[in-house]
């Protein structure tokens, strides 16, 4: 009797101490980027290790990889899915092979400023984006901003008719390529690592950014001319492996979800403070020129793009446009 009770106990305690040697082993979180630490998604992935760390400290590692150290352009969107990595904030550009609609963000001259950008995501329709590619095991978390695009290039881009026959490096983007047919150019698609050496080369003779990573890559230096254009936007989704993320316990994602909403917040306070810096920085280099585009000019550049918007109604949904364009001001 007293053997039973003893090899009883001994079970009993080995039971309960399974979890606790499970629990030892904290989740990793690889996040991979492909752009410089000091941009603001760089910053941004670095404020949510810390958050992480600090506030689930044993039960979660994030390892951040920057300037596609770990994977590139190219790849990470299936490093992703095969969970290699498990979170990476890509540009808006990359996901139309899982939906179609988030082309909207691509629209040339769609959206008037920044703040009708804001206004938009935080719309239901907008929303609704994040969780547009479930079905493919993607789950948005949240939009990171990094600011409007201005366009670059190796002559002064006034109206339209300047940019026929340059090539821009764009990159892997459908409605973007169809941005500069319109104007008579050419789309050369290249991962953003190889955009400054296109640049400098002559392989292309522009490109569009956010000032911010004009400045990042020293663009600046290849470019003689930048219009301040502020046609499109530069912004990415936060996005996890969806079986990953639903693993986790309630109560890990709950937390995780209020970091995210923290870092969001500072990673588009700090997208907006740094293209304002850069662009003085850049500006006060001498390198480059600045364009400024009349609002006649701007209209011309506007009107230009109008049949782009039509040619990917379709896809996108008119019902995605025209809740992007409730949220300028003019309309």
């Amino acid at each position: 009797m007293l053997k039973s009770c003893f090899t009883t106990a001994i079970i009993s305690l080995a039971i309960l101490f399974v979890p606790v040697a499970q629990a030892a082993e904290p989740i990793v979180i690889k996040f991979a980027h492909v752009v410089a630490e000091d941009t603001p998604k760089g910053k941004g992935a670095l404020l949510f290790k810390k958050l992480v760390e600090e506030r689930l400290a044993g039960q979660v590692k994030v390892e951040v990889y920057p300037n596609s150290t770990l994977v590139g352009d190219a790849d990470e969107m299936q490093a992703l899915l095969d969970n290699k990595v498990q979170m990476l904030a890509p540009s808006l550009s990359k996901f139309d092979k899982y939906t179609k609609q988030l082309q909207v963000f691509d629209l040339p001259f769609l959206f008037d400023d920044a703040e009708a950008v804001a206004r938009f995501q935080r719309r239901e329709k907008s929303r609704e984006l994040l969780r547009s590619m479930i079905p493919h095991g993607i789950y948005g978390l949240a939009y990171w901003n990094n600011g409007l695009k201005q366009l670059s290039a190796t002559k002064a881009l006034h109206t339209p008719e300047d940019a026929n026959g340059l090539a821009f490096r764009i990159q892997s983007s459908a409605v973007i390529e169809a941005q500069f047919s319109a104007v008579q150019a050419k789309g050369v698609r290249l991962p953003f690592a190889e955009a400054f050496k296109a640049l400098q080369s002559g392989q292309v003779q522009g490109a569009e950014n956010p000032w911010s990573n004009i400045a990042s890559q020293n663009m600046h230096t290849v470019q003689p001319f930048i219009t301040e254009s502020n046609h499109g936007v530069l912004n990415y989704m936060l996005i996890t492996n969806g079986t990953f993320w639903n693993n986790l316990t309630f109560a890990m994602r709950s937390e995780l979800e209020g970091i995210i909403l923290e870092v969001t917040q500072a990673v588009n306070k700090e997208a907006e403070a740094l293209n304002r810096r850069d662009r003085d920085r850049i500006l006060a280099s001498g390198t480059s020129k600045l364009v400024t585009l009349s609002p006649e000019e701007r209209d011309a550049w506007r009107q230009k793009m109008v049949p782009v918007w039509k040619s990917f109604e379709e896809e996108i949904g008119a019902d995605v446009i025209r809740a992007a364009l409730t949220v300028n001001r003019r309309h």
